[in-house]
């Protein structure tokens, strides 16, 4: 293990959860700074408080994390909030275009809302309200070419994921997105006894932008918590019955799921975006 320093990384975190308590803010500042233990890189975090504050980073981050949250991603079409947020997204698009920054492109890593949002934006696919609220731990299936994508690397596939949208991605305009230099990653179970088509559960929009409908943050300690509440077990009892509710909590104890997501993803996107050798596996 080489135990010299790297140099200091600077990683802003667009919070879109409205003010709204959460454990997705948590749980990416904790994997953050593992990362940068385990990479013996400074790390410096700041956050951005995009929908109560209109507060956006600017071009000077090494890489950017923009964050789940409440609500419809339709409905804030129009908002001052979201003019704020793609007027950002649209400044980072032009650093990257310039030649003179060849070696210092900017990534970024869409979560969940923040998918959604950018998806519309882009015109990846349709984005729409679900039948029913998707809520716990599910298989993600990796398409052509996420099994060739850096951020899944050593990942099985399937995988599992928390999962905790009313909303998602259907349709996609696979054309458009191949000529933005992106692809279609992975999507979601496949649901045999219900005439639904599947979602989109991750897309790479270019070759710097990258975002996924499902949560790779989540830990155990978030979820346990999550689905204690009395009003989140009611309501996974009563959508998918009792069964269902203890079968996820037991999930959350199996090392080959969320954890292993959370231990990698994440951490994947870190290593691409930041360009820091790593010094140990992860």
């Amino acid at each position: 293990m080489n135990d010299s320093i790297n140099a200091q990384k600077r990683i802003a975190i667009l919070d879109l959860y409205d003010g709204q308590p959460n454990e997705g803010m948590r749980c990416i500042k904790d994997i953050i700074a593992a990362w940068g233990i385990l990479n013996n890189t400074k790390i410096q975090m700041q956050v951005f408080d995009v929908r109560q504050h209109l507060a956006v980073p600017d071009t000077s981050f090494d890489a950017y994390i923009s964050s789940g949250g409440p609500g419809s991603p339709l409905d804030s079409e129009g908002s001052e909030w979201e003019a704020a947020y793609f007027n950002w997204l649209q400044s980072i698009e032009t650093f990257n275009l310039h030649e003179s920054n060849n070696d210092l492109k900017k990534h970024i890593l869409f979560i969940c809302h923040s998918f959604q949002l950018v998806c519309r934006h882009y015109q990846a696919g349709t984005v729409c309200a679900r039948k029913s609220t998707s809520f716990g731990v599910f298989p993600v299936h990796l398409l052509h070419a996420g099994k060739k994508e850096p951020l899944f690397q050593n990942l099985s596939d399937p995988f599992y994921a928390v999962d905790s949208r009313n909303y998602q991605v259907i349709a996609p305009n696979e054309t458009h997105i191949e000529a933005m230099g992106g692809a279609f990653l992975a999507i979601e179970k496949e649901r045999p006894h219900l005439p639904y088509e599947r979602a989109m559960m991750a897309i790479r929009f270019n070759p710097f932008f990258i975002g996924t409908q499902f949560h790779p943050e989540a830990d155990a300690v978030g979820m346990q918590m999550y689905l204690q509440r009395a009003d989140k077990k009611k309501a996974v009892i009563d959508e998918h019955g009792e069964e269902k509710w203890q079968s996820m909590v037991a999930q959350l104890q199996d090392p080959d799921k969320i954890m292993f997501t959370y231990h990698h993803i994440i951490p994947n996107f870190l290593t691409m975006a930041l360009g820091v050798k790593q010094t140990v596996s992860i």
